[in-house]
């Protein structure tokens, strides 16, 4: 379950930040060789992936994965109280 939960977190903070770039960028980016764009779109992505978005996303997805067990544990606890 953690490579699956690693797997979309990735997919969460890369599919909007390339799409950024190429909204942002793509005029530019164009007319560079494939080399040279792909050289300066992981410049700018994998810093920002790695210290930026993937812990942004695991943080916001812990919260809401360690809420949702509050509020399930607390439930079994009030139907044990019954």
């Amino acid at each position: 379950m953690k490579k699956l939960k690693s797997t979309v977190i990735v997919w969460i903070a890369i599919y909007p930040a390339i799409t950024t770039i190429q909204l942002l960028f793509g005029e530019y980016l164009n007319e560079l060789p494939v080399l040279i764009r792909t050289f300066i779109l992981t410049i700018i992505l994998v810093p920002a992936m790695v210290y930026v978005l993937i812990p942004f996303w695991t943080k916001i997805i812990d919260c809401r994965v360690q809420g949702s067990k509050k509020i399930n544990s607390s439930a079994k606890v009030t139907s044990r109280s019954m």
